[in-house]
């Protein structure tokens, strides 16, 4: 697939639609984006030995994301030999409960619980593979937990520093061209929250 000088580079899509939350809401379809940011575009054959599922499966799963947006044909191929891409490099979306109305804060909701599943999930699986890791993917994957003591303003500012600094690579998820040899995909999976949610101090 080529990149067209001039063309603007595709950005996260802000979710606010129930129904779009809602189709997103599934492990197949979100493992089927995730294949398509690794490496695109790709047919439903292709994305099927990446996830786990049968082209069939993946084909319809295809059609739903594409149904809502997420992806689109391009260009060439039939059926399953049709291949896709991302319409948007990533989404965002607003699940806490002053999401909006009682409808989008329920498919959020929903979205959200499905996509702390497939981070867990993953993270497990990585906790247990690791100790086989050689090499430079020993020395690339990492783990940490810090507290800090930070007012609402201040977070807000540390999470917005720490997007940013991320976002010095952005422009290679859209263009592979851009990546220098030896790149291979990262993911870093973040949690922040405030502690006392869990912890409670005492009175």
């Amino acid at each position: 697939m080529s990149f067209e000088e001039g063309v603007a580079p595709r950005e996260p899509r802000d979710l606010t639609e129930p129904k779009a939350m809602r189709a997103l809401a599934h492990p197949t379809r979100l493992a089927l984006l995730e294949a398509l940011g690794r490496r695109e575009p790709l047919t439903a054959t292709e994305a099927a030995r990446m996830v786990g599922e049968s082209p069939t499966n993946c084909a319809f799963h295809l059609r739903t994301l594409a149904k809502y947006g997420f992806v689109e044909e391009a260009g060439g191929g039939a059926g399953r030999s049709r291949p896709w891409r991302r319409t948007h490099i990533g989404f965002r979306f607003e699940d806490a409960a002053d999401a909006g109305d009682t409808e989008t804060t329920t498919a959020a909701a929903a979205l959200g619980a499905v996509l702390w599943e497939v981070w867990l999930e993953r993270i497990r699986k990585v906790g247990a593979m690791r100790a086989g890791f050689s090499g430079d993917w020993s020395r690339i994957t990492s783990s940490a937990d810090a507290v800090f003591h930070l007012t609402p303003e201040e977070a807000e500012s540390l999470l917005g520093e720490m997007t940013a600094l991320l976002h010095r690579y952005r422009e290679r998820l859209d263009d592979p061209s851009l990546r220098p040899e030896g790149a291979v995909p990262m993911e870093l999976i973040q949690f922040t929250f405030p502690a006392d949610a869990l912890r409670p101090l005492e009175d």
